[in-house]
């Protein structure tokens, strides 16, 4: 019996964990096939490879992401070969199964929940000619009706499911692997699939840690895991932490966590010991709104989520990810403002505004009307209005969402952003709304972009605003651009402050006394060759480097001489220039007002003479 798991991922770069599994389970007794697409790709080209392979039974793993792209499959693999068993599984189908089934009759069965032991008891009765009604935890077609066999009790121990990744790791190359050291969660949040499962089981730390070592030393790019409190045992995390820590590899790894029971003395030991980049969180805040959460039965300290968010910022160490759900019960536009700036205070790395989605089995979609939810009919089943936030306000929110991945998210202009949301608009949500407004008047969202057209399209959005400081917000936004680029910049936006000549003299007086600049400069020696082909000179009307800094807006009234160094400058001293690490320098100094320069930023006398 020739068997295929197949799944449509949302994007190339992913891989099926849930199929891994299946295919583990399976093999030994199965000739058992992979085959990954996307939900991008041609259907007639998924179906003629799918009906190459001569299945006698195809396994979909469905999600909301592609379930409406795999059923067309399912219809089409039916018509032209009617004889292979179609059986689905997955968090989609788990729940209101028969309705799946009797609106789509070319499905034969549906594993529910988990489905190791389901799917491989199904084949083996399939094969052996058996009954199907001793396969625990399945939904099947009996001529026109739809039986249920009994419940299936959870898998436990977990180690008894064979490892996934025991072999043929170059299935995995350029690709995200998702890796489970539990399952289940603990908590009851009513929105969530999760809320739906009691207890939380382990696999063995043996056994993780030796996936994860094999994982690392082939040399996998990125590995996420799907646990969903990843951190809920505080000594099982802290010991696969240390691991990852001592393990040297490439690899970068995201987990979803709870901030506020994240343990203090964890945050310590990750702010202390992680590698800069070699972990990313994934926190889900949702809402600050004490009322909704208990509403949704979502019990946070989220004056824990700030201290440990803030900490672990300040370290530098470990990536940011924090989640927020527009839509929840009782939460209006207003009281969505206050979450978002809550939460956007905290500078996460990544900011995700997301919608609410009201997924089948759920505890939210089962008490729609008490809330006034209208919502999609059909996946991804995300909310229109509800009885205190109105579509009008969804559509809004959407901008403020498409605003943050594109600037904040993006990181093309932090220094820009900070200024603006701090000092010139009555809060950052507001900042977002008006310019998510202001693209939405212009058209720009039917329009492609690259990274200048946000800095044009943003500068044309604060012209003529009255803004308090205009000049202040135009040479952050020049600054930012500057460092945003990783070549010197041919053509930049607007007109340099200085002229050719004036560039000149500046180059060349930085070779002969590069000490003018600072010691960091000077580090650098590089020739006047070197600063014409890889520095942009410009002046500004304050001392960009303390806002960068985080020391506030000092020296304003006063020019400053600013000069960017570009990392291709390690053509001409690759030595040296390597302190860069792929990244423009910026150097600043005062000048008075004939063009010569001031004290440096220590406070001591430089003794600069005028450039003519």
């Amino acid at each position: 019996m020739r068997v295929v798991l197949c799944t449509l991922n949302a994007k190339f770069i992913h891989s099926s964990l849930a199929l891994r599994y299946l295919r583990a389970v399976t093999e030994r007794e199965f000739d058992v096939m992979l085959a990954e697409y996307t939900i991008k790709d041609d259907p007639l080209r998924i179906l003629g490879d799918l009906v190459r392979r001569e299945p006698d039974v195809i396994g979909f793993s469905c999600y909301i992401w592609n379930i409406t792209e795999t059923l067309r499959i399912v219809r089409l693999l039916k018509k032209v070969r009617p004889q292979t068993w179609i059986v689905l599984g997955g968090p989609e189908v788990s729940y209101e199964t028969e309705g799946w089934m009797k609106a789509y009759p070319e499905i034969d069965a549906v594993v529910i929940g988990e489905g190791e032991r389901t799917f491989y008891e199904l084949l083996a009765a399939l094969r052996d000619g058996k009954s199907l009604e001793e396969v625990a935890g399945l939904a099947y077609r009996d001529g026109e009706r739809v039986r249920f066999t009994a419940r299936r009790a959870w898998i436990d121990p977990l180690d008894s499911i064979p490892s996934p990744y025991a072999d043929r790791l170059h299935e995995l190359d350029h690709r995200i692997v998702y890796f489970e050291a539990s399952r289940g969660c603990p908590f009851h949040c009513q929105f969530c699939l999760s809320s739906i499962e009691d207890g939380v089981r382990y696999f063995s730390l043996e056994r993780v840690k030796s996936d994860l070592a094999r994982l690392i030393d082939y040399g996998v790019d990125q590995i996420k895991f799907v646990d969903r409190t990843f951190n809920l045992n505080m000594q099982y995390a802290l010991e696969i932490f240390r691991f990852l820590i001592d393990r040297p590899g490439r690899t970068v790894f995201q987990f979803e966590i709870t901030a506020d029971i994240l343990r203090p003395e964890i945050v310590e030991f990750l702010a202390r010991e992680a590698p800069p980049g070699k972990f990313r969180f994934e926190i889900g805040v949702q809402s600050t709104n004490d009322e909704t959460n208990r509403l949704v039965r979502r019990h946070q300290r989220f004056d824990r989520v700030k201290w440990v968010v803030t900490r672990l910022r300040e370290s530098g160490r470990v990536v940011q990810h924090l989640d927020l759900i527009a839509g929840l019960p009782r939460e209006d536009y207003a009281s969505f403002r206050r979450t978002f700036n809550d939460v956007y205070a905290l500078e996460p790395d990544e900011l995700q505004l997301g919608f609410l989605k009201m997924l089948r089995g759920t505890g939210l979609r089962q008490r729609a009307a008490e809330f006034g939810y209208v919502y999609m009919d059909d996946p991804p089943y995300e909310i229109l209005s509800n009885d205190v936030l109105s579509f009008d306000d969804v559509r809004r929110l959407k901008r403020v969402e498409d605003m943050v991945d594109k600037y904040w998210n993006g990181h093309w202009m932090d220094n820009t952003l900070r200024y603006l949301t701090g000092h010139e608009f009555s809060s950052p949500f507001d900042f977002y709304q008006e310019l998510g407004d202001f693209w939405e008047e212009q058209g720009y969202g039917t329009l492609g972009y690259q990274p200048d057209d946000l800095f044009l399209r943003l500068r044309a959005f604060l012209h003529g605003r009255g803004l308090k400081r205009p000049w202040v917000a135009e040479d952050l936004l020049k600054t930012d651009y500057l460092l945003s680029r990783r070549v010197r910049p041919r053509s930049p936006w607007w007109e340099p402050a200085l002229d050719k000549a004036q560039v000149l003299g500046w180059a060349r007086l930085l070779s002969k006394e590069p000490e003018r600049m600072g010691p960091d400069f000077a580090k650098l020696e590089l020739g006047e060759t070197a600063l014409l082909k890889h520095a942009v000179f410009e002046t500004v009307s304050f001392d960009v480097c303390a806002w960068i800094e985080r020391r506030g807006l000092q020296g304003e009234g006063v020019r400053h001489l600013l000069v960017v160094v570009y990392p291709s400058a390690k053509q001409e001293n690759r030595e040296r220039m390597s302190k860069l690490e792929g990244r423009p320098k910026l150097f600043a100094v005062a000048l008075d007002a004939e063009g010569a320069a001031q004290t440096d930023r220590a406070g001591e006398e430089s003794g600069w003479g005028r450039i003519t």
